[in-house]
């Protein structure tokens, strides 16, 4: 029974798996980015409607595309300048970590 535990009975080495595992982080970040992209999107289109359209119709009105127009570059304005904060906060937190020894996180 324990050679069926063992490491020398696995079918793939550290090596493939560890590049396994990176395959598979790296599809789920890009599933969470697909996600919070979505997110952004639907939130954005959502606030920005109701902003700028008062009374829906079968058209918009030019005021009213003015508004998405301005709400919608704004809202996503605002996201890249939070999302480069993060990342560059995210950066600088990793590059301690690595001079103090830290662990790195789950992913």
């Amino acid at each position: 029974m324990s050679d069926f535990l063992s490491k020398s009975s696995s079918p793939f080495s550290d090596n493939d798996m560890a590049a396994r595992k990176d395959a598979v982080m790296q599809n789920i970040r890009q599933e969470l980015a697909l996600a919070n992209a979505q997110e952004l999107m639907n939130k954005a289109t959502e606030k920005c409607f109701s902003k700028c359209v008062t009374k829906p119709g079968s058209s918009l009105g030019s005021a009213e595309q003015t508004c998405l127009s301005r709400c919608l570059e704004r809202y996503l304005e605002t996201f890249n300048v939070v999302s480069r904060a993060y990342h560059t906060r995210v950066g600088k937190e990793r590059l301690q970590e690595g001079r103090h020894g830290g662990v790195d996180g789950p992913f």
